[in-house]
């Protein structure tokens, strides 16, 4: 490939650090029919988006608990029990990424977070703080896969879109930073980024 990558721009959640609500809602739920119920129709993907928009937690948990009073401790648990949803980080993913910065690669990070719980995984997992800057959606008040997020981050950190690679788990939000005229690669494992990034040219 003859593309000059200049900048690198990872995702985090199942790309540097596992994410699995029900991991402490096993616990919580222990039935895995009623479990996934409360998933599908109380704490939704859909409702847990708009933390990573920016809404407060607070809202959000007042709103699910005027409609599901009944579920108002398990609503509640979501965010009490967040950092049992964030067990591991991905060693192998990181050690890339890490690999990348000393050999002087541009890498930064966009993310689908809230902005509460980045500041708390950023603690959890000090190696979030390497990269030279990050995109935190609830900070921005835009989500992936908006093109006016990664644009945003391009403008923030001064990146050609062209000479611009970005890592992602989910298949839409790499397809909006190629909308957004970036390159692109879905992350599935790591040995697949390592290739991926080799056919950038890109050494690790």
């Amino acid at each position: 490939m003859s593309i000059e990558i200049r900048h690198i721009v990872f995702d985090i959640g199942r790309v540097l650090i596992h994410y699995d609500p029900h991991i402490p809602f096993s616990r919580i739920i222990p039935d895995d029919a009623e479990r996934n119920w409360f998933f599908a129709n109380v704490c939704t993907h859909d409702w847990n988006i708009e933390q990573d928009r920016g809404r407060g937690w607070q809202e959000a948990e007042e709103l699910l608990i005027a409609e599901h009073p009944a579920h108002e401790d398990s609503i509640r648990a979501f965010r009490k029990h967040w950092h049992e949803m964030v067990p591991h980080a991905y060693v192998e993913s990181v050690s890339i990424m890490e690999g990348l910065i000393a050999k002087g690669y541009d890498v930064t990070m966009l993310t689908n977070f809230a902005s509460d719980t980045f500041k708390e995984a950023q603690k959890l997992y000090p190696f979030l703080t390497l990269p030279r800057g990050v995109t935190v959606s609830g900070d921005a008040g835009l989500i992936k896969p908006d093109v006016a997020i990664y644009q945003t981050h391009a403008k923030s950190f001064g990146l050609d879109p062209a000479a611009t690679l970005f890592i992602d788990d989910s298949m839409p939000n790499v397809e909006g930073a190629r909308a957004a005229g970036w390159h692109a690669v879905h992350f599935t494992d790591p040995q697949t980024l390592q290739a991926d990034l080799s056919a950038y040219g890109l050494a690790v």
